[in-house]
């Protein structure tokens, strides 16, 4: 597989873009792990990732159920695939219909079926990597679960803005920090103890299970829009 079937004609501006956040093979962070935690219940699959597409490789900001994995070679993700188009990439079986730019060996060794990933893209219209969310079962993604995916990219890309004002101003940073963690944290609780409750119902058709699923549903959509809030609050605050 040739690497350049992958590369953008801007690459090289690209990869200046992506230069000042500072993040490739930087230690974890809770709050990004938080937030991939966060990403793959709200699409109920066993993996999520925030991927940073360096050079020749994509690295791992954060990640949820890919055990060890902190980089793979650029030719080797599918992530490479996501940064190439303005839209969610979508493959809904990858056994059935591979990725023809990426080395479909890697999907198969890691049991990938479904990945859908968007684009993180700056201010200035580069991708520098993608969120993505990935199954090992075939999957379809709807309209909106389409839009969700988005619009929690823009949130990761407003957070790794936000990571790079703090550290241009450290004094912000512990407290606003602590605050989206704590944010983070205790929507993951609300869901978790949403998805308990319905267990213990009978069945997923009583009145007690539907109405814990739609309070599940209104949950993830406060959950989105709480998170943009405060993420965009913390921005303008140090700006």
């Amino acid at each position: 597989m040739a690497l350049s079937t992958l590369i953008p004609l801007n690459d090289s501006e690209r990869l200046l873009a992506l230069a000042p956040y500072r993040v490739l093979g930087t230690a974890p962070d809770a709050v990004f792990d938080e937030v991939v935690r966060l990403t793959a219940k709200l699409f109920n699959v066993p993996i999520a990732l925030v991927s940073l597409v360096d050079e020749g490789s994509v690295w791992f900001k954060a990640n949820f159920g890919l055990a060890g994995a902190e980089r793979v070679a650029r030719k080797e993700s599918v992530c490479s695939v996501a940064i190439l188009d303005e839209q969610t990439t979508v493959y809904n079986d990858l056994v059935a219909e591979p990725c023809q730019l990426t080395d479909p060996g890697v999907a198969e060794a890691l049991h990938m079926r479904f990945y859908a990933g968007h684009p993180l893209r700056d201010e200035q219209g580069y991708n520098i990597g993608a969120l993505c969310i990935i199954d090992r079962q075939p999957r379809q993604l709807s309209a909106p679960e389409q839009q969700r995916l988005q619009e929690l990219a823009g949130i990761v890309m407003q957070m790794l803005q936000l990571r790079l004002a703090l550290h241009q101003h450290p004094g912000h940073a512990g407290a606003t920090w602590i605050g989206l963690y704590d944010h983070l944290d205790t929507s993951l609780r609300r869901l978790d103890t949403l998805a308990e409750l319905a267990r213990w119902e009978e069945s997923p058709t009583t009145a007690a299970a539907l109405s814990y699923q739609q309070s599940r549903e209104d949950e993830v959509l406060l959950v989105t829009q709480l998170l943009h809030q405060q993420v965009s609050k913390a921005l303008a605050s140090i700006g």
